[in-house]
């Protein structure tokens, strides 16, 4: 049975390759057939130009002409607009192109009109030339964001006996391994992941060391240092040695798939700007052509030559017709913000939709939560202040007497003096006194570790000390020995992100946390923040940002680390989880995740939010400006054909290159 799977499940994930490839390939091929039909319609213009200025032909043989390049290049968009027009969505693009090289191509045979067949296999030519460029920028953005879809491991190497499907592993002297896809694995199963492949399931490595390249869900190059005991998540790539690891998520549920979930539905968040530009183009198009058939018409009724002026503005009106598709917004604006979540899934930030855009470049207010955001959430030993022994004496009584405590202050202790569990020295008649502390006996010695209560109850002269922290105090014989200071650790770049929020304009920089006074203080002081609210529960916390919403200006965007702070992060405006890496909560209730730990990373993505908009305004701003000038000129009579294209079909193109640039982040 095993086999069958085996055999069934490599074949599954070939397919998806291949699928994978293929589509690729097709995006190719669609393109190099692109640019072989422009080749190809330029060849035959020139062509039908030569035979039009050396051969004296009558105006119906040189439509003929002058139809083989028109219908070469402009057979899809003229497809397009009739399948439009049959599904009752007549105004699009497509359409009004249709219209307007059609117009332009019938000019001619209107009495005393000049032929405008040049013009107009021009038009569908230029536009062709759009289409190709939207084409490109739009496969460079799928790149972008399918570098995520890479994450995606193929095949999970299972650990196998007799009792394979009651998943325990009681005869591991005869395990054998069968490759299934990701999908087949149950929680608990024991997987063997060697160098180079991907992870396929999160878990829990049971057996092995080795190191994780995280850079597809990072963006961090640095690789992660695992061994026995250590939390591996799907979608890095293995690097060193061969791991065992037992799983504690299906694939359903693993970090890989609600990453690649997340991405994939990005674009249906889609922001104000492109609401507004599709209704815009859905009002704007039909009131275009109306304009154009006045303009085509009544000035004529009212000249009193109608034969003779009907030309001179019908030629006017397909001009009006042509600079007034708006094809540069409608393309460029979506395709900005597609590129812009793409560049910063590339940073791995995560931004679930173009909507989450607009509000992350329009930040005031930053509000953080502390442990696991501003702080690593991991103790640590800061200070050792010892009175009747030297530093290393009191270290290594105190992790004595922890180390059978599961305590994050005695895995701290642990932590500083590494060499407590290799040197050999006895520890007995251990005893947990609640509320106070531990005492043990260590190579004869009776020591006491523990808070001010228990050296109170043993009678031993304590001091306090002037380092913020958690405070544990050591006696040796009921002598007071001295003190260690424990302490969350500030991460690296907490300080560094508070400061370029600040370079960013941000008013506000917010710190709650449910820690001591004291502790809160500390920290706010060394990060530089405005403000900070300490021995807040998770109720508090959704109160005062409930308060902090009512009179903030401008969005107010909420940082946590996603695993209590989903109420929080659901909201703000905004909600930024830090360290998406596991933590499902984060994934789901945050609009912003930060694959990593870094809190620069807030800058950043607030940074990438201001310069896709920036990009789409400038797009808006270059396609409304010249269109209205052209179309002032069309009215009056100044404008040409040429500069119609330029006005249609030139801004697209130097909208759709603009917009590319929102995939670079820099």
């Amino acid at each position: 049975m095993a086999h069958t799977h085996h055999h069934e499940h490599s074949c599954c994930c070939s397919d998806r390759h291949e699928e994978h490839h293929h589509a690729h390939g097709e995006h190719n091929e669609g393109i190099r057939n692109q640019l072989a039909l422009i080749a190809l319609t330029v060849v035959l213009l020139i062509t039908a130009v030569v035979i039009e200025k050396n051969c004296n032909l009558a105006t119906w043989q040189l439509l003929l002409v002058y139809l083989v390049p028109y219908f070469l290049v402009g057979y899809e968009t003229l497809a397009e607009a009739w399948e439009g027009i049959e599904h009752g969505e007549v105004f699009n693009e497509h359409f009004l192109m249709s219209i307007a090289t059609i117009g332009a191509l019938c000019i001619g045979f209107l009495p005393g009109a000049e032929t405008q067949f040049p013009e107009a296999v021009f038009v569908m030519l230029f536009f062709q030339v759009g289409e190709f460029f939207e084409g490109y920028a739009e496969g460079k953005s799928r790149e972008s964001i399918a570098h995520l879809m890479n994450i995606r491991p193929d095949v999970a190497h299972v650990e196998v006996n007799a009792s394979r499907d009651t998943g325990s592993m009681k005869d591991e002297g005869h395990v054998g391994l069968v490759d299934v896809s990701p999908e087949e694995v149950k929680v608990g199963e024991v997987i063997v992941v060697r160098p180079g492949e991907k992870i396929p399931l999160d878990g829990v490595v049971f057996s092995g060391k080795t190191s994780l390249n995280t850079v597809a869900l990072t963006g961090e190059s640095m690789p992660r240092e695992l061994s026995e005991g250590d939390e591996v998540i799907s979608g890095c790539v293995n690097l060193s040695g061969v791991i065992r690891v037992r799983t504690t998520k299906s694939f359903g549920d693993s970090t890989v798939s609600k990453i690649i979930e997340l991405v994939e539905h990005a674009s249906e968040h889609k922001s104000k700007s492109e609401t507004f530009i599709s209704r815009f183009a859905r009002v704007y198009t039909p009131v275009v052509v109306i304009a154009a058939v006045v303009l085509a018409v009544v000035p004529p009724l009212f000249s009193g030559h109608f034969t003779a002026s009907f030309p001179t503005w019908l030629y006017r009106a397909l001009l009006f017709l042509v600079v007034s598709c708006p094809c540069a917004l409608v393309i460029s604006v979506p395709l900005t913000f597609f590129g812009g979540i793409g560049g910063a899934s590339r940073k791995g930030i995560l931004i679930k939709g173009a909507n989450y855009m607009d509000v992350l470049s329009k930040v005031k207010t930053v509000v953080f939560d502390k442990t696991g955001t501003l702080t690593r959430g991991h103790f640590a030993v800061e200070a050792v202040h010892p009175d009747i022994c030297d530093e290393r004496q009191l270290l290594h009584l105190a992790a004595h007497v922890e180390h059978y405590s599961t305590h994050p202050i005695a895995a701290a202790l642990r932590e500083a003096f590494p060499e407590e569990a290799t040197d050999g020295c006895e520890v007995g008649d251990v005893e947990e006194i609640s509320g106070h502390g531990i005492r043990a006996k260590v190579g004869g010695d009776v020591v006491c570790v523990g808070n001010t209560k228990m050296m109170d109850s043993i009678g031993a002269k304590w001091h306090d000390c002037t380092h913020v922290g958690t405070i544990i105090h050591v006696a040796i014989n009921g002598e007071y020995a001295g003190h260690i200071v424990i302490n969350d650790q500030v991460k690296d770049d907490s300080q560094e992100a508070i400061a370029r929020l600040k370079e960013l304009g941000v008013e506000k920089t917010v710190m709650l946390t449910g820690d001591r006074k004291e502790v809160g203080e500390h920290v706010a002081k060394a990060l530089q923040l405005d403000e900070y609210h300490a021995e807040m529960l998770p109720t508090d916390k959704v109160q005062h940002v409930e308060r902090m919403l009512e009179r903030r200006d401008g969005s107010l965007a909420f940082v946590g680390d996603g695993i209590n702070d989903a109420p929080v992060l659901a909201l703000a405006d905004v909600g930024i989880a830090m360290g998406g890496l596991g933590s499902d909560a984060a994934i789901e209730a945050a609009d912003v995740v930060l694959m990593d730990d870094r809190p620069t990373k807030i800058a950043m993505a607030v940074s990438i939010a201001r310069r896709t908009i920036g990009i789409a305004r400038q797009n808006v701003c270059f396609a409304i400006g010249v269109k209205v000038a052209v179309l002032l000129l069309a009215t009056i009579g100044l404008a040409t054909m040429w500069m119609a294209v330029f006005a249609d079909v030139g801004v697209t193109v130097l909208a759709v290159l603009n917009a590319t640039r929102a995939l670079n982040v820099k």
